[in-house]
């Protein structure tokens, strides 16, 4: 069974619409959860070589293509902090990704119920 795009009613139209802007925030939301999620695995292992280290070794760390000496304990502060608002924006970003999971399941429904009355 085929349907054309042109026949169906405006709101039939504007639910598609609808669900293809859904699904494409799904996509967006799932790439920056990849992305936050690699950001949190490279800061807990920058977490993990600053604390093998002792409080005299010396450190560095990357400021725009740079290296810049920096103090062990205050790179360590900044890399937990980090991993904290990374956490933070995970969850977030899971939480979205679930209610929009959740809205597209329901725009289908509904999507299925208006075509099957067509």
């Amino acid at each position: 069974m085929t349907i054309n795009f042109d026949q169906l009613d405006d709101a039939t139209k504007k639910k598609i619409q609808d669900l293809n802007t859904l699904s494409q925030n799904l996509e967006f939301l799932t790439q920056q959860r990849i992305q936050i999620d690699n950001s949190m695995r490279e800061a807990d292992l920058a977490i993990e070589e600053l604390e093998k280290t002792t409080e005299d070794t010396l450190v560095y760390k990357s400021i725009g293509g740079i290296m810049v000496k920096s103090e062990r304990n205050r790179l360590l502060d900044e890399k937990k902090s980090l991993k904290k608002t990374l956490e933070m924006r995970s969850k977030t970003i899971i939480q979205k990704i679930e209610r929009t999971k959740t809205s597209i399941e329901t725009m289908q429904k509904s999507l299925q119920n208006d075509l099957q009355l067509t």
